[in-house]
């Protein structure tokens, strides 16, 4: 198959035949068909995970089920499925309560083994894992589900439960962040985006956001509580020092701050404003993805149309492409989701 490699920390990408995975037991191989460029996949390029060389990254995908491994029971060739970027083990205490995604044996294709950018991918545990894809759900459209759209639904509805008529400040309008403000919207919020550039900040506000603060030497925690007397709820969906800050420092008093942007110790960890966290009692919630067992749930608002996540894909390309964005995915200034198909 073809797929798109890395040999070595921060090497050039090259897109070039690679064997056929193989389905490992209780696991399948998908033909991928789609699949999202993540600035988690870049983290990865860059060296801030421990990953094997040579590597394959991506982890948002969506495709067709091409082999079966030995015991699987739920799922056959020829079905439609995506599934989380993290996959659970399916036998510990945090799997059997539905909580794949904190699996400390977890699988993480496109970093504890080769991921989707490429014509196909092996995935464990698939009784656990897999999410089927209804008809109506495109390719295109699930591949932005697995990593980011996912990650901001359970940050708002199962980590900080937001409330219809809250205010929730998203700092940084990519595709985490974008699917945050369409999130929020769907229910019943109110939404203040945060970016550094104008255009992403345009499509934050088609997508429902009622104020933007364009964070160009801006302070923005001022500027956020001058529109909204602090946010009840605060994403940092960039993940940075001072994106984190910037987040935290917009809440009003016992907040709810969520944490999803990585923020990896590259220089030392990075600093939390842990003043105003005791002093105002502010919560601090880390969220991780979303197992399969909640997908349902956003799957359906999807269906109906409250929820359209085809909307935030900006752009679609094949794995050559992909290679040339992959060093440069912590700069892009696209506005919304870039997504591979590998077979196209």
């Amino acid at each position: 198959m073809r797929a798109v490699v890395v040999d070595a920390v921060r090497a050039r990408p090259e897109v070039r035949e690679v064997p056929d995975p193989v389905a490992p037991p209780g696991g399948v191989v998908v033909e991928v068909r789609a699949t999202g460029l993540c600035r988690s996949d870049w983290h990865a390029w860059a060296g801030h995970d421990d990953i094997a060389l040579p590597h394959v990254p991506g982890h948002e995908l969506a495709g067709v089920v091409v082999e079966t491994g030995a015991g699987v029971e739920r799922w056959g060739v020829g079905d439609r499925v995506t599934v989380p970027f993290v996959c659970g083990c399916g036998r510990c205490d945090w799997c059997r309560a539905g909580d794949a995604q904190v699996c400390p044996d977890q699988q993480q294709p496109g970093f504890t083994h080769w991921g989707s950018y490429a014509e196909r991918v092996s995935l464990h545990a698939a009784d656990v894992n897999l999410v089927a894809l209804p008809e109506r759900v495109g390719f295109v459209a699930a591949a932005s589900l697995g990593c980011r759209f996912a990650t901001a639904y359970r940050a708002l509805v199962g980590r900080a439960r937001v409330l219809q008529g809250e205010w929730v400040a998203v700092v940084g309008a990519g595709g985490v962040g974008l699917s945050a403000v369409m999130v929020a919207r769907a229910l019943g919020a109110r939404v203040v985006a945060v970016d550094r550039t104008a255009e992403a900040l345009a499509v934050a506000t088609t997508l429902g956001a009622e104020h933007v603060v364009l964070a160009d030497g801006v302070d923005v925690p001022a500027a956020v509580t001058d529109l909204t007397g602090g946010a009840h709820v605060a994403v940092d969906a960039v993940g940075s020092e001072q994106t984190c800050a910037d987040a935290i420092h917009s809440l009003r008093r016992r907040g709810r701050h969520v944490q999803v942007g990585l923020l990896p110790p590259v220089a030392g960890h990075p600093r939390v404003p842990m003043d105003r966290v005791i002093a105002w009692e502010l919560d601090l919630l880390g969220s991780h993805g979303m197992a399969a067992a909640d997908y349902p749930a956003m799957l359906a608002l999807i269906e109906i149309g409250r929820l359209r996540p085809e909307l935030l894909v900006e752009r679609t390309v094949g794995l050559e492409e992909a290679a040339s964005l992959l060093p440069d995915l912590d700069r892009a200034t696209v506005a919304g989701m870039t997504v591979a198909e590998p077979t196209r």
